[in-house]
């Protein structure tokens, strides 16, 4: 059996250059999510925008799980 140095440097510089552009990629992808992302996720929002979720005490007074599930589906809240 033969062993070629070509072949093997060759194929030595294709994963190099594989490895390279993979981890390039992965932290392009990395710096979008990043950019992408709002800095504080659970911040009050700011204008006309409104909250889209706000804990309330009717869980405490008796209201079921199963209603608001049902609300949900039936108003799309």
């Amino acid at each position: 059996m033969i062993i070629s140095v070509r072949k093997c440097w060759a194929s030595l510089k294709f994963l190099l250059v594989f490895a390279a552009l993979t981890y390039t990629l992965y932290q392009l992808f990395g710096l979008i999510g990043a950019w992408i992302t709002p800095v504080d996720h659970y911040r009050i929002p700011d204008g006309h925008a409104v909250k889209a979720f706000r804990p309330s005490d009717k869980a405490k007074t008796g209201e079921m799980m199963g209603d608001r599930l049902r609300f949900f589906y039936w108003y799309g809240e």
